[in-house]
């Protein structure tokens, strides 16, 4: 028999859900699924955006001074640039590709050489080239502290000056800036499928962080992050790593945790955080999102405004690392710009951007690393690139009163090059309000084991 007070709970709650239930209607756009296009459309779209790129090598040259780069490598060793030039088709370099680029090609040169052989002829073909250019520095790929300009292997490296011979390894040069300026340089016409592919990313994390994924009292962290794989794999995306779901209580959500702890049980009142990323079409997307799990008949006018204010904040920081984001400044000045103005405005918390779209970590400076907020060694020092993509990742806490806690508020939204008057603009949005968890009145029942 139902208790009177439970009669009384369950008649308040079902007069909630009807008037959130009329708020729904009101609610604002929902982000959509987009499906790829056929694997035969993908690639020829691919390979436009991969014959843009190529175009643009020998203004990169010119801009840093050097008449020629070359790369070599051989199946399964690949140099790190490869990728981001190769065909949609290229599942790996085949024998030895080589391949050479000029910055001021004259007749009969051609701009872009590629050879893919087994045989010494590739050396001497090579050779026949350089001799009739005559360029007085080659770039080869083997910086030593930057990863995308170090991708040559030191085997191919020294097969190469040993087969060039003394006159043309005095004309090696090391220009970390061109693999990393190729590589970073976003072609315009990516653009829409970035949207798409951010759009997505957005439109699981909003089904994911919903009540039909979540029943509060059952569902684990782990198990909304297995739904996150499935819902890739179902749309035939991919991702560059495990989606990270948590509950925000005052622990570090990138912590290495046990298997007991990521097995957290969601309930409600929680606030939930997740770090997840798509992979398609040689592109990926980085986002971090925030939501609440609302209570049942509760609507968004419930959430504790202390956890409000803290998400305002977090977005007060994403606006400013945004606005002092100025091409052809370092990702280590960038930093201090941010921190400066945060501390002037009473914002404590941390900037950790990095560049990102060939890979989730892409070429291009860093804008500070989560354990590194004085400056970055090497990779801070780069400038800031314009045409690329950047995720704006950061953290900002707040004291909470509802919670008697400081708690910490991780943002991370992708971010696109306009133009110089325009600066950046986000790829497909700003989280603003909190995606919310809407337990059906059932749950109540459920909860109190009526």
């Amino acid at each position: 028999m139902l208790h009177f007070t439970h009669v009384k709970v369950i008649y308040l709650y079902l007069l909630l859900a009807i008037c959130t239930n009329s708020q729904d209607s009101t609610a604002i756009k929902v982000p959509e699924y987009h499906r790829l296009p056929p694997l035969r459309e993908q690639a020829a779209i691919q390979d436009a955006w991969r014959d843009q790129r190529i175009s643009n090598i020998p203004h990169i040259l010119q801009k840093y001074g050097v008449d020629a780069w070359l790369m070599s490598q051989k199946e399964y060793a690949e140099d790190t640039v490869f990728w981001s030039l190769k065909r949609a088709t290229q599942f790996s370099a085949r024998r030895r590709t080589t391949q050479l680029f000029f910055a001021n090609a004259t007749e009969p040169i051609k701009p872009v050489y590629t050879w893919i052989d087994n045989t010494p002829e590739v050396w001497e073909s090579l050779l026949d080239v350089l001799e009739t250019q005559d360029p007085k520095t080659i770039a080869v790929n083997v910086d030593a502290e930057v990863a995308f300009s170090s991708g040559m292997h030191a085997g191919e490296y020294g097969k190469i000056k040993n087969r060039l011979g003394r006159k043309w390894n005095e004309r090696l040069v090391s220009e970390p800036m061109i693999a990393v300026e190729c590589i970073g340089t976003m072609v315009k016409d990516r653009l829409p499928w970035y949207r798409k592919l951010q759009e997505t990313a957005w439109a699981i994390i909003e089904e994911g962080f919903s009540e039909r994924v979540i029943t509060p009292g059952e569902t684990t962290t782990e198990d909304v992050e297995w739904w996150m794989r499935s819902k890739i794999q179902e749309l035939n995306y991919t991702t560059w790593f495990q989606p990270s779901v948590s509950i925000l209580d005052g622990r570090d959500p990138f912590e290495n945790l046990t298997t007991s702890d990521q097995m957290t049980t969601i309930n409600f009142g929680h606030v939930l955080h997740v770090d997840f990323g798509v992979t398609a079409m040689g592109l990926n997307t980085d986002t971090q999102h925030l939501a609440y799990v609302l209570y049942p008949g509760e609507d968004e006018s419930d959430i504790p405004q202390g956890l409000l204010n803290g998400l305002k904040n977090a977005n007060r920081v994403q606006d400013i690392v945004k606005s002092n984001m100025k091409v052809g400044v370092s990702g280590n000045e960038i930093l201090k710009a941010c921190l400066k103005q945060m501390e002037s405005e009473g914002i404590s918390g941390r900037v950790y951007s990095h560049p990102i779209g060939d890979w989730g970590h892409s070429a291009g400076t860093l804008i500070g690393m989560f354990n590194l907020q004085d400056d970055v060694p090497v990779l801070g020092d780069l400038p800031l690139l314009h045409n690329t993509y950047y995720s704006v990742e950061l953290y900002a806490q707040y004291f909470v009163p509802e919670r008697n806690a400081t708690m910490t508020f991780y943002l991370e939204e992708d971010i696109y090059w306009i133009g110089e008057e325009e600066g950046w603009d986000w790829v497909y949005g700003q989280q603003k309000e909190f995606h919310l968890v809407k337990p059906p009145l059932s749950d109540l029942f459920r909860v109190q084991g009526l």
